[in-house]
């Protein structure tokens, strides 16, 4: 019997970490929130244009960012034309994820304001969804598309010396199109 209730403690003991992580309340807390479905820090980053990940597809793959490459500008060794053309990419980015991300937060609200309220319909639900992810589908694809060209603007070893500074040396690199461009 000491051997049964021995192992029974024991596998409780163990088991408490996973008990634990699925608590019946993984959302304790986040009614608070002024929008439920957007941490403050998502908010933040939606309203100074901050990638948020979204664009991981492409930087994990070769493809750097404007605003990690001019933040490592000087180890890259970038001429003060690739500097002023990677800035150039980061203002015309920044110009066009801001107002995406304004946007979203709104419609974002929006839909908590309508649950809130208890308005909410079947029809309007479709489309704030359809609004919204066609908002989150743009905002991404902008992120993307800079990252597409800043590789246009740096060299094969520059791309190479980026993925290490950022510690990618494992990841796979583009490969650089030649689209006429003197690096």
């Amino acid at each position: 019997m000491k051997r049964i209730t021995g192992l029974a403690m024991l596998m409780l003991v163990a088991l408490s970490p996973i008990a634990s992580a699925q608590s019946p309340q993984p959302y304790a807390g986040l009614e608070t929130r002024p929008i439920k479905a957007l941490s403050d820090q998502q908010i933040a980053d939606l309203k100074a244009g901050r990638g948020m990940g979204l664009a991981l597809a492409a930087e994990l793959n070769g493809y750097p960012g404007p605003v990690h490459v001019i933040e490592l500008a000087q180890p890259l060794g970038l001429s003060n034309a690739q500097r002023a053309k990677v800035q150039e990419l980061f203002a015309a980015m920044t110009a066009e994820t801001v107002p995406l991300g304004q946007k979203l937060i709104a419609q974002e609200a929006d839909l908590d304001r309508q649950f809130a309220n208890k308005t909410i319909t079947e029809p309007v639900l479709a489309t704030s969804i359809q609004t919204i992810g066609s908002s989150q589908a743009a905002l991404r694809t902008a992120h993307l598309r800079y990252h597409l060209a800043t590789l246009d603007v740096l060299t094969p070893a520059q791309v190479k010396r980026y993925a290490e500074l950022r510690g990618y040396a494992g990841a796979p690199q583009a490969q650089h199109q030649d689209s006429g461009h003197r690096h």
